[in-house]
């Protein structure tokens, strides 16, 4: 199986409870353990109502990006579960049931495999599957998404599964942070502009605060180890021109 190189993975979280209220989102956190043990990036987060529309609309914009995303959620059997369908949408084709699919249920649930149960495998077309090691029903790959339940203890190692199998890890990161005491970002904006245009596979942020003691700014950027610390060395020496006191966190 070949597996490629991974910088960046994108997450798609699935289901009115979360909108309202009703459950608190786990897939967030876990996302971001795996991406570190990979040296990816978070490339965005979306969370998604029950609303088929709102759902292909998304869905094809992620199929559109040039990195993988995990979609969680909606690939149950009842009525409000039509994450499956979005997908097929989304990627122009039709749904049927995984022949393979079909075949571990009825081996996993024997007569109890029901119609009901049977449309947790009715997938888009030309989808492979994702095992799942809690319960045995799969979750399906089509375009660069991975469907996968919204239960965490599910998707959690079926994440896992995906990165291990389908995907190198990235090159090594390096984050660095500079705090910047009695700072303001607007008495620095054509100096953050000029590094970024300078670095630009370097990821950069400007956090401002309010302390007890007056403004603060706080800088990181984040890239391949040894560009990082190239650019580390650039922006305190840029800040030291500019006569800007930092300290390194």
């Amino acid at each position: 199986m070949t597996r490629n190189p991974i910088d960046k993975v994108g997450l798609i979280i699935v289901g009115d409870e979360i909108l309202n209220g009703r459950r608190q989102d786990l897939h967030f956190e876990y996302t971001m353990e795996l991406c570190r043990e990979w040296n990816a990036g978070v490339a965005y987060t979306l969370v998604l109502p029950d609303e088929m529309d709102v759902m292909v609309a998304h869905f094809k914009w992620a199929m559109a990006q040039p990195y993988p995303f995990f979609s969680c959620g909606g690939i149950g059997s009842t009525p409000d579960d039509i994450t499956r369908q979005a997908a097929a949408a989304a990627a122009g084709v039709g749904i049927e049931q995984h022949v393979e699919a079909v075949r571990i249920l009825k081996e996993r649930y024997g007569d109890e495999a029901t119609e009901p149960r049977l449309r947790m495998v009715t997938f888009p077309v030309g989808s492979t599957l994702v095992p799942n090691p809690v319960n045995r029903v799969p979750g399906f790959h089509i375009a660069n998404g991975y469907f996968l339940p919204g239960f965490p203890s599910m998707a959690a190692p079926m994440m896992r599964w995906i990165l291990e199998h389908h995907y190198t890890a990235g090159a090594a990161r390096l984050r660095c942070t500079l705090i910047l005491d009695n700072a303001r970002e607007a008495d620095m904006t054509d100096l953050m502009e000029a590094f970024v245009a300078d670095y630009p596979t370097v990821t950069f942020s400007s956090l401002p605060t309010y302390t007890e003691t007056g403004p603060r700014v706080t800088l990181s950027i984040s890239a391949i180890t040894q560009t990082a610390e190239t650019a580390y060395a650039d922006l305190q020496q840029r800040l030291t021109a500019a006569a800007i006191p930092f300290r390194v966190e």
